[in-house]
């Protein structure tokens, strides 16, 4: 009995561990360009690393709010003494004493900040590598996309070459063409089955190291399409500069980087103001217990610090019952603790109107960029339509030279060579076509826009102009 239980059992658990195996491989059976760029951003081991540092930092950062509440101490001690010649002594003390930060002039909420800047910082520089690891899986996507294109294109057009030979093998049987026409067939034709293997060996190549680099065993169905046809819209250079300047990756670093800096310049200017901290004691003590006699102490304490002197005043009073009673005044001066620290807040002056250029800098070159780009766009688009154009031309020069051929004005190894031209002709048209997806996803990255979401931003731009 038991041993049919524990073989349900494993027969269960199989069950249950194909099942979620079927639903894991089901859930990646097709790829588009967005969730290849999941995928690689997910399974970049050194960008898991930085996130989970990210997360450490945060977290070491909430806890700072530990400043604004009060610093307690709990003591216990216990002095035994035995002497020979005297009374024997077994005092016991516990303590409580308490430490609260009154007023800093802020410097403790800037020191958050600025903590807090830097963490914004650092975010947005693992967004960027994020950003960058995603493109390189678009753009593998994108290579494997046009291989595979181009080797059908030239599986096809090898085809077509095979059957023009074999009928110049049959022509050259009945004396109607050369054997030197029929050799240099055979050349042609090496030379286009070398070049499709060169071509699918660099496609399986590349099929595996995309596989690796989106944490895959195998490659799942690449759903994106090459259309070489289809209609493309772009954004006005007004509308793309205006959204570049907004959500461009480098414009908002540089944001961080100067709210950093503008921190850094209010910290240093107010570190000269005094903090205030109130303190206090409370202690209990006696020969056993329960203890019978208590204290306790407050005070308060004023610290003035600066490059030119460091001064520290502080009063405490107190009380033991029933009849003792104490009182300290305290005061310590050190003068020029570190006079080379004046220069700390024009430093940092300085650093935030290096950073305020730079990014003004980078604003005004950013929308020249996003303009530029839209421009580089439409010029891909026309060498697009161009491609296609000098495709269909090529077609229609083979149906002509076909008839040539037929008419005997030329021979059935010139068409064959502009047969091979024609698939250059094609190649050509699909290269085009990816040239115009990678200059559209450059402009995407500039506007910080998601694959394949420049057409839909175009759209609802034409949109409220027609609307206004």
């Amino acid at each position: 009995m038991k041993m049919q239980l524990n073989v349900i059992i494993i027969l269960f658990l199989f069950i249950t561990v194909n099942i979620f195996s079927n639903n894991d491989d089901a859930k990646y059976e097709t790829l588009t360009f967005a969730q290849a760029a999941s995928l690689a951003v997910a399974a970049s081991a050194d960008l898991k690393h930085s996130y989970a540092s990210q997360a450490v930092m945060e977290g070491a950062w909430k806890w700072g709010l530990r400043e604004y509440f009060p610093r307690i101490n709990i003591s216990i001690s216990e002095n035994d003494r035995v002497q020979q010649y005297g009374a024997d002594n077994f005092m016991k003390n516990y303590g409580l004493s308490l430490d609260q930060l009154i007023w800093d002039g802020g410097r403790t909420s800037m020191s958050r900040k600025l903590e807090r800047a830097e963490l914004n910082l650092s975010s947005s520089r693992l967004d960027r590598m994020a950003g960058e690891i995603a493109e390189s899986a678009i753009a593998v996507y994108r290579n494997i996309l046009s291989s595979r294109k181009i080797l059908e294109i030239k599986i096809a057009a090898l085809s077509v070459l095979e059957e023009q030979k074999r009928i110049l093998g049959e022509e050259v049987q009945l004396g109607l063409a050369l054997s030197i026409d029929l050799a240099s067939a055979d050349l042609s034709l090496a030379d286009a089955k070398l070049d499709i293997t060169s071509l699918q060996l660099d496609l399986d190549e590349m099929e595996k190291q995309f596989a690796e680099l989106l944490g895959l065993d195998s490659l799942p169905v690449l759903i994106e399409k090459i259309d070489i046809n289809r209609t493309v819209i772009f954004p006005a250079a007004v509308a793309a500069s205006a959204l570049a300047r907004e959500k461009n990756p480098d414009l908002i670093e540089a944001r961080h980087s100067i709210y950093k800096k503008q921190m850094e310049v209010k910290f240093a200017s107010n570190s000269w103001i005094p903090s205030l901290r109130l303190n206090g004691n409370f202690g209990l003590s006696g020969q056993g217990y329960p203890l019978t006699r208590y204290n306790w102490s407050l005070g308060v304490s004023v610290e003035f610090s600066s490059p030119w002197f460091q001064n520290r005043f502080g009063v405490q009073t107190g009380w033991e019952p029933p009849f003792d009673r104490n009182a300290m005044l305290q005061n310590s001066l050190t003068p020029l603790p570190n006079p080379a620290a004046s220069y700390g807040t024009d430093q940092a002056r300085i650093a935030l109107s290096l950073e305020q250029e730079k990014y003004e800098i980078v604003l005004e070159r950013i929308g020249r960029i996003a303009a530029a780009a839209i421009e580089k766009c439409i010029l891909a688009n026309q060498k697009r339509i161009l491609a296609i154009e000098a495709a269909a031309l090529g077609k229609e020069r083979c149906r002509i030279e076909e008839i040539r051929l037929g008419l005997g004005h030329i021979t059935r190894l010139k068409l064959m060579e502009i047969f091979i031209e024609q698939t250059q002709r094609d190649t050509n048209v699909v290269q085009a076509a990816i040239s115009l997806l990678e200059a559209e996803r450059e402009l995407e990255r500039l506007l910080n826009l998601e694959p394949g979401k420049l057409g839909e931003f175009a759209a609802n731009i034409s949109l409220l102009r027609s609307d206004i």
